[in-house]
């Protein structure tokens, strides 16, 4: 763990520090060429820093590095799609989905924008113990679209039609609509997105981070866990918000200042996307363990260990 922070802390030094002349961060590589004098020079006067001396505390350096790289290929996720840039770049989206008085082409549009971010999320933080082409991600992101489109289309018509609800009603309902458009699309995008884990398997390792073999039936537990965060996860965030605007609609603030609305309901759904989305992710730990009589039984005869351990993903 020290020697793993301790590399993590020169990274977050390196990346603050760096110059147009510096390679792509890697984890574990210098950042200067140590091919040459210069280089090798440069290196070792980061090394001999005299700064590092009051460095106590290496637990900054370890968040840092869980949250900026991928624990199974050791390379940054680009920003957008960090764990640490969902609620940022995701609010803006859910915003957009909870707009009253939706038309059809909006509704297509903000359906097709989160899962758009969802299928990019997914892939960014899946299980990257093997390689995943690209007709992978592709698929999976068409699925998910043509699902979540599909289902809030689907849901607005009935609404529409459903001439015993009053237009308050019919309004409050609609704003519900997207929770199980996105629920619903949510699980075929980590599915769809991930599928080559279930062909293929994912690497079990020992207690002391020993590969012992690729799993299939691992896989499928990674999914189910990866699946039910993601269920999870749009609950506070898609059914909190209409609730707490239904009522805050009907104050004689908002009703004397309705250019407020879209600014308060900004604010109400970032609050509850950070509720949110650490409570989905807690559910299930990424490194998640398994007893290795419940895997397949060359993965059992190939470890002497009671259980082993697998990247989830997040």
């Amino acid at each position: 763990m020290a020697d793993t922070a301790t590399t993590a802390s020169a990274a977050a030094a390196s990346a603050a520090n760096a110059s147009t002349d510096a390679p792509p961060f890697q984890l574990g590589k210098p950042r200067f060429q140590q091919t040459s004098f210069f280089g090798r020079f440069r290196h070792f006067l980061d090394i001999i820093d005299p700064r590092t001396l009051f460095v106590t505390e290496l637990w900054s350096a370890q968040k840092i590095k869980q949250a900026i790289l991928h624990p199974d290929t050791n390379e940054k996720i680009f920003m957008p799609f960090r764990m640490s840039g969902y609620i940022p770049f995701g609010t803006p989206i859910v915003v957009g989905l909870l707009l009253p008085n939706q038309t059809l082409a909006s509704t297509v549009f903000w359906q097709w924008l989160n899962q758009s971010h969802n299928a990019c999320v997914n892939y960014a933080n899946r299980n990257a113990t093997k390689p995943s082409p690209a007709s992978k991600f592709i698929q999976g992101y068409l699925g998910a679209v043509i699902s979540a489109v599909s289902i809030a289309v689907g849901l607005n018509v009935l609404v529409q039609k459903a001439n015993k609800f009053t237009p308050a009603t019919r309004l409050l309902v609609q704003r519900f609509v997207p929770f199980p458009a996105v629920a619903s699309a949510n699980i075929c995008n980590v599915v769809l997105m991930r599928y080559g884990e279930l062909e293929e398997g994912i690497d079990v390792l020992d207690g002391d981070g020993n590969l012992v073999g690729s799993s299939k039936i691992a896989a499928r537990h990674a999914l189910l866990e990866t699946a039910l965060t993601r269920v999870v996860l749009p609950m506070p965030i898609l059914v909190l918000p209409p609730i707490v605007m239904s009522m805050l609609e009907k104050t004689a603030l908002l009703q004397a200042r309705p250019r407020l609305l879209l600014p308060v309901q900004s604010l109400v759904c970032l609050a509850a996307f950070g509720l949110a989305l650490p409570l989905a992710i807690s559910l299930f730990p990424q490194m998640s363990e398994i007893e290795t009589s419940q895997l397949e039984p060359e993965i059992a005869q190939a470890t002497s260990s009671r259980t082993v351990v697998y990247n989830k993903g997040l």
